[in-house]
């Protein structure tokens, strides 16, 4: 199985962890991430994502997550067919990063893009039928996939 994993998941395990939604999801990534580790899964990511981390203004949650991004079993580069599909997903609401991660996780064939973002993830369910991916929670899928 393919996955991609946004910034936001490979912030949360650095984020406060007083809220137990924080916690939760932060323990789903860690598991994820130990699952990659394992060979279970194949994480896939992004120069777009490299980029993104780099523009993070706390130097030590950048080089902690930047640790994190050197794991990744498949980095894909960006390519002109990725900037002419996220255009495409720009115009139903996605923002320009997001639209961005999600051609590049498309064009890699992920089984599934996970991100913590409330917004990237309900834009994802209204436009679920124009998108060649699966976007999700981390906690919800594993909750899904390990049953």
């Amino acid at each position: 199985m393919k996955i991609y994993l946004d910034a936001c998941c490979l912030n949360r395990p650095f984020d406060d962890q007083v809220q137990v939604r924080i916690r939760l999801e932060a323990e789903a990534v860690l598991f994820i991430l130990g699952s990659f580790e394992t060979g279970s899964w194949e994480w896939i990511s992004s120069e777009v994502l490299q980029a993104e981390i780099n523009r993070t203004p706390d130097t030590e949650r950048k080089s902690r997550v930047r640790s994190l991004f050197e794991r990744a079993h498949n980095v894909i580069q960006l390519q002109s067919v990725d900037l002419a599909r996220a255009e495409q997903i720009m115009k139903f609401g996605f923002k320009g990063m997001d639209s961005l991660h999600i051609a590049c996780a498309e064009r890699a064939e992920c089984d599934v893009f996970l991100t913590t973002d409330d917004r990237l993830l309900a834009a994802s369910e209204r436009c679920a039928m124009d998108l060649h991916i699966r976007i999700a929670n981390p906690m919800k899928w594993l909750d899904e996939v390990i049953k």
